[in-house]
């Protein structure tokens, strides 16, 4: 169930892509001598993250494993420039390209530290802020850091100082982290920090949250996001300027936009003309467009609103002609860019792959970061539309292994609408035998199955099962109206396609109809919940941080904003809740049912496994409840991760294998 703005992931938490291209070790030579993948692969996967080209288009930093490395185009071998003893992430050159920047916990707390390119030598911590800093938002001269605080964060702490009471005044008192609640003085807001002064100075202030702050091509200016008119009410948000420089806490403004729509992500352009920012009608199902204004002021236009399809990041040219950006486009994500003046879209990496990051440097060499089909993630280089690449991380541990099979297929549902999903067979699948299999339905509800490795659908594999993954309405990747069929209608319509594609799978002689079993996490723990509600067609069922009862909810979790908007009050709308509260038809379920969650989950808090379970003890179902401590949605520790994969797949083999 969760907010699709809220999670990068939306709601797929343990489905974990890791993602990237194809490699020579997925070519079926050698079979007998590999082994399967087992539990204990979890952390075996390297995957680069936020990849960075220098602004000479010579070198590529990137994070892999709490390290930065670097890998030079000319001869194509990683080294790590920083110490393996402690953590570091988030490289950003220097504007002039001598010193890579990078955030370190190697003196206790995060700070900012600078390394120079001339011999990778000894790195400098140019930060020493008590509360530490977790991102890098240089201005263009390097000379003075972006930076988010609360007052909360700034209080200086006692260890032994006596707890005291959580005072709560507004309407939206929760987010899932820390205590959970939100008190006076939790609402971030932005900072500057002078390096060489080593002072920081606040500018903004007020009841008001700031996010996604950017600094202006001469560094006299700010833009950042905010709701600033009713924050607890709806998802509205807008953009706002706010001088660098700036000394009155943010009590001059520029308010640049001002309509219902939610942005997010704004972007200078290079020539300070424009800012680019991502939009929807609406926080939850609306679909993201790329939009651009003029920084002085003026009427926003949106740039792909012939694009029917959710986008995703974005970065301008250096000539600041063209806004390149991430698209979702069935169970992948591409590439494009949009020519400002005109809106012509120019799709740049297309196919069965996902482009989970990129990076345009000056001189417009474009890098990054994807995967083809079934592989684990690497660094590219764009060559016109094709990619080039630049590391091989996991060649040699994908040579060990046997994976099964993903491919993408198509279906109709009952009301005849085409849904797709992908399907994961076994390592040495035979077709002439069926399988039990696993219905795996994804979170969000707006999120997607997608291209690219998949850690629990391939563990789910390599214990013997068929995984059937589909993407139903409320998707991305299919436009509009398919994600705005489930307004109102949570598993109603998703229901149909779901099943469906088990349907499809047990028609193909995929999967046996007898050994069935279903799970998901988030929107999919829900989805799961619904399931058993309507068929006891599956023999097993396990339901991660699922809703059961949708009002219980309403005050208790995150989302009091969603459904006042989708639903209106409990109290003036019973019926709407009671019709999408699956614990409501407990009486109907005979499916087996293992309910797991974390302990301080306030995106679905555990109180939703709690009660459906009790319902199942009180009717003599085959139940279990498993609660993992200080776990919050996401986040969860590596152990409580596998633990919650290997409890699903000895629950499904108590019921479908060792019956």
């Amino acid at each position: 169930m969760t907010y699709a703005r809220h999670l990068l992931c939306l709601g797929q938490f343990l489905t974990l892509l890791v993602l990237a291209a194809t490699a020579p070790a997925l070519a079926q030579d050698n079979v007998s001598e590999r082994r399967n993948l087992v539990l204990d692969d979890y952390g075996n996967i390297y995957s680069p993250r936020t990849p960075r080209i220098s602004p000479d288009s010579q070198q590529i930093a990137y994070s892999l494993d709490e390290q930065i490395f670097v890998v030079s185009t000319d001869d194509l071998e990683p080294r790590p420039v920083s110490s393996s003893a402690t953590n570091a992430w988030g490289p950003r050159w220097s504007a002039d390209g001598n010193s890579l920047y990078f955030v370190s916990d190697r003196s206790d707390r995060a700070q900012l530290w600078k390394l120079p390119v001339s011999d990778y030598g000894e790195a400098q911590q140019l930060t020493d802020l008590d509360y530490g800093i977790s991102s890098i938002n240089l201005s263009p001269d390097d000379n003075q850091l972006l930076l988010a605080f609360s007052d909360n964060d700034l209080q200086e702490e006692f260890e032994d100082a006596e707890p005291q009471p959580l005072v709560i005044t507004r309407r939206q008192f929760k987010r899932d982290s820390g205590e959970g609640y939100i008190t006076e003085g939790d609402s971030k807001h932005l900072y500057v920090y002078d390096i060489e002064n080593e002072s920081l100075t606040q500018i903004t202030s007020g009841a008001f949250e700031e996010a996604s702050g950017a600094w202006s091509p001469d560094g006299k200016a700010i833009v950042f996001v905010s709701n600033r008119d009713d924050p607890d009410a709806n998802y509205t948000t807008d953009l706002w300027l706010v001088a660098a420089g700036n000394t009155d806490k943010g009590q001059s403004l520029t308010r640049l936009t001002d309509n219902p729509a939610t942005k997010q992500a704004p972007a200078w352009s290079p020539d300070g003309s424009l800012i680019a920012y991502i939009t929807a009608v609406d926080g939850v199902y609306g679909l993201q467009r790329l939009a651009v204004v003029p920084s002085s002021g003026g009427e926003p236009k949106i740039l792909t609103k012939h694009l029917d399809r959710w986008v995703s990041s974005l970065e301008f040219s250096g000539d600041s002609d063209w806004i390149y950006f991430n698209y979702d486009n069935s169970g992948a994500t591409h590439l494009a860019r949009v020519r400002i003046r005109d809106g012509r879209i120019e799709k740049l990496v297309e196919g069965d792959r996902v482009v989970s990051s990129f990076d345009v440097g000056d001189s417009g060499d474009v890098i990054v970061r994807a995967n083809n089909r079934n592989d684990t993630p690497d660094i590219y280089r764009l060559s016109g539309k094709r990619l080039d690449r630049l590391t091989d991380l996991n060649h040699g541990f994908l040579e060990e292994l046997n994976l099964g099979r993903k491919f993408r297929v198509s279906f109709e549902s009952d009301d005849e609408t085409v849904v797709e999903a992908f399907i994961t067979t076994p390592p040495g699948y035979d077709s002439d035998r069926t399988y039990p299999a696993i219905l795996n339905i994804h979170g969000g509800p707006v999120g997607k199955f997608a291209w690219g490795f998949n850690f629990t659908g391939q563990f789910f594999a390599s214990n013997g099962y068929v995984v059937i993954e589909p993407n139903p309405r409320g998707s991305t990747g299919r436009g509009q109206d398919f994600i705005d069929a489930i307004y109102r209608t949570w598993g109603v319509t998703e229901y149909d396609d779901v099943i469906s594609s088990v349907d499809y799978a047990v028609a193909q002689g995929i999967a046996d109809p007898n050994k069935l079993a279903v799970t998901g996490y988030s929107y999919g723990g829900y989805m799961t919940n619904v399931v058993i509600t309507e068929t006891n067609r599956f023999k097993a069922a396990a339901s991660g941080a699922g809703h059961s009862l949708i009002e219980a909810n309403v005050g208790h979790d995150i989302y009091q904003q969603w459904y006042m908007w989708e639903l209106g009050t409990p109290w003036d709308n019973r019926e709407k809740y009671d019709v999408l509260s699956p614990l409501l038809r407990a009486g109907n379920v005979e499916t087996p049912t293992i309910f797991l969650g974390g302990r301080i989950d306030w995106n679905v808090p555990v109180l939703n496994s709690e009660l459906f379970y009790q319902a199942l003890q009180v009717r003599n179902i085959d139940s279990e409840l498993v609660v993992y401590p200080g776990m919050h949605h996401s986040g969860w520790t590596d152990n409580f991760e596998k633990d919650y994969l290997q409890r699903i797949v000895d629950w499904f083999d108590k019921y479908l294998i060792n019956e």
